[in-house]
């Protein structure tokens, strides 16, 4: 691996609590470093300001080269459900806040951490072991 390539892998494998060796598809990090701390924005789908699926959306098609809905509740019905036990990296973590169903939707990582653009903090990493996302947590789906 670059230079580069390693540091991702060192820094993401340090945030993640998982071996360097896990840390396999650089483009998703890549992606996730370049968004991190990008401001939320209701609508928004871009690195000036981006909603939970709008981030989703954008990180789908670089990194995946997948064109996904653009709402929340439509990823839900183009997903499988996947249980929480069983998700892989690039499946979607998707919660129901506040009694709305499919109302939250993040990129699963690894050992339990998530992607999102969170509401009040942006672009950032979170924990489904977190007592907010374990209360909150719908499902997981699986294109």
């Amino acid at each position: 691996p670059t230079q580069s390539n390693r540091l991702i892998q060192k820094k993401y494998a340090s945030i993640l609590s998982v071996p360097e060796g896990e840390i396999r598809n650089i483009a998703l990090y890549e992606f996730i470093d370049e968004w991190t701390g990008t401001p939320y924005k209701y609508g928004g789908c871009s690195k000036s300001g981006a909603d939970c699926s709008g981030f989703t959306g954008a990180l789908y098609s670089e990194v995946y080269k997948r064109t996904i809905p653009r709402t929340t509740s439509d990823i839900e019905k183009q997903t499988k459900a996947v249980d929480k036990s069983n998700l892989r990296e690039g499946d979607m973590v998707i919660f129901d806040i506040e009694g709305k169903k499919s109302s939250h939707v993040g990129v699963y990582l690894l050992n339990g951490r998530f992607v999102h653009a969170s509401s009040s903090k942006g672009v950032i990493i979170s924990t489904l072991d977190s007592p907010y996302y374990q209360k909150h947590f719908y499902r997981g789906g699986r294109f």
